[in-house]
């Protein structure tokens, strides 16, 4: 089940219902002033757009969080596995390297930037601790969802009242991949196997990232743990896809963005 949330003068955006009363959103392609194939609210720093699109659609995204601009952070994504605590802002495009934040400071809003990756929003709502994370198939499978909660009990949360919610990422009917992503999941032990479908085409397999994610949340002891149901790859009119990309053949593209407010409720 998802809410779609849109207010007057700002950009659409989903919220988990394992989520309940806790800020935070995943936005959509829409309601930005990117032009191109960054249409329209890109958020990504690294991309190709012009830095004042990108300024404005990153203060469009703080405003519908009901925060200033300079309180929304982001990472210099590497899919990893490491979760750095955040105690106060960076300058934008300045985050360390690393996947998944964490934070019990108040009046900070953690960003991850995804276009198929599964961004992961996550808190302890009664002592005011959240995290977010990139988490695409190397990060999930390294752990970085674990490190994640395991950062968060550090900052005072109880693992039985963490909840987490997993946004819109590539689906399982949309994710083939090869054998040798295949044997590396594998490999990273957690009874994988049972996330794999046979693929349309001999030699490969469908991976249920979401699925995969939500599992690893549960096992690791929070209290509740869900997808929102979006499948970024066909759902070209709300979201950024590399696979979608990467099938007409590369070129630029652009990122949506998901967040989470420390210290705040919905």
């Amino acid at each position: 089940m998802t809410v779609d949330v849109r207010r007057s003068g700002l950009p659409p955006f989903l919220a988990g219902r394992e989520l309940d009363r806790v800020r935070h959103g995943f936005f959509t392609r829409a309601g930005g002033v990117s032009q191109g194939p960054y249409e329209s609210l890109n958020c990504s720093m690294n991309s190709g757009d012009t830095p004042a699109a990108l300024a404005e659609n990153r203060a469009r995204v703080a405003a519908a969080m009901g925060m200033p601009p300079e309180r929304l952070l982001g990472l210099t994504q590497v899919h990893g596995a490491e979760c750095v605590t955040v105690e106060q802002p960076w300058q934008p495009g300045a985050g360390p390297r690393a996947d998944a934040m964490a934070t019990a400071t108040p009046g900070l809003a953690l960003g991850i930037i995804t276009a198929d990756c599964a961004p992961v929003l996550l808190a302890d709502r009664d002592r005011g601790v959240v995290a977010a994370v990139h988490a695409g198939w190397r990060g999930a499978a390294a752990g970085v969802l674990e490190a994640t909660v395991q950062a968060m009990l550090q900052l005072g949360a109880r693992r039985a009242s963490i909840a987490a919610s997993v946004g819109p990422c590539i689906g399982v009917a949309s994710y083939e991949v090869g054998e040798d992503l295949h044997e590396a999941v594998l490999q990273a032990g957690f009874e994988a196997a049972r996330f794999f479908l046979p693929g349309r085409r001999p030699g490969h397999l469908q991976f249920d990232l979401p699925g995969y994610c939500v599992a690893r949340l549960l096992v690791s002891g929070i209290e509740a743990a869900g997808w929102i149901g979006c499948d970024t790859l066909p759902d070209s009119g709300r979201f950024f896809s590399h696979r979608r990309r990467t099938l007409a053949g590369g070129g630029p593209i652009g990122h949506q963005i998901s967040v989470i407010v420390s210290g705040a409720s919905a």
